[in-house]
């Protein structure tokens, strides 16, 4: 098992590794497996991408984010001109369904809310408001409400499949159980990124609700 500064040291690498993260105006410190990550960055889409940087290292066991937003290189934002940007954003994209979300903007801080289909939806929605530069958080509280709920038997075989399909995922030490649109994920995964990748496949499937991932990463 890695020592908490032999993990520091491997966090700080993979954040210089990773092009999107400005690493210079990050600080990194691990107790007991977890990475705290404190300094600026230049967007929110920074910070997310940041503490994604960080839990895809193998040992970092939880990851405490206080990160801060400073732009430096254009005024602020006004709310209504964030507002718009993101309607845009969701407008253009097409995996968005059309007009079943709506976006207010207060201080910088966007909330989401409405009714969609999938969870992939809601994350689409999520991904492109933190594009959106000005952005100091993100409330996402659009609601997943199927039309169509699939037999648990078919969900769980869905997703069996999906982790097949995964190159990088072990699909042999997961067990998917599936009850009114509760999916429930047992074993073991090597690394925080594929305990997340696990998830995401789990969440692609149609009918899903509710995830509760109890895999155990190490």
């Amino acid at each position: 098992m890695k020592t908490d500064s032999q993990l520091q040291l491997d966090v700080m690498e993979e954040l210089k590794w990773e092009p999107g993260v400005d690493h210079e105006h990050i600080g990194v410190s691990v107790a007991s497996g977890v990475a705290s990550l404190s300094g600026t960055v230049r967007s929110y889409a920074e910070k997310l991408l940041a503490e994604k940087t960080v839990r895809r290292v193998k040992g970092v066991r939880a990851v405490a984010e206080e990160l801060q937003i400073r732009y430096d290189w254009q005024p602020k934002t006004s709310d209504s001109e964030i507002a718009k940007r993101v309607a845009d954003i969701l407008q253009w994209d097409p995996l968005v369904p059309k007009d079943r979300i709506e976006v207010t903007v207060e201080d910088g801080v966007v909330k989401l809310t409405g009714k969609v289909d999938w969870h992939y939806q809601k994350d689409r929605a999520f991904d492109g408001a933190s594009k959106v530069s000005g952005v100091l958080r993100i409330d996402n509280l659009v609601q997943v409400a199927p039309g169509m709920t699939p037999a648990p038997g078919d969900v769980r075989q869905r997703i069996e499949k999906a982790f097949e399909r995964q190159a990088d995922l072990d699909a042999e030490k997961i067990a998917v159980k599936t009850e009114a649109g509760t999916v429930t994920l047992i074993g073991h995964v090597s690394s925080w990124e594929k305990r997340n990748l696990a998830e995401r496949a789990a969440w692609a499937a149609p009918g899903v609700m509710h995830i509760e991932d109890k895999l155990v990463v190490g």
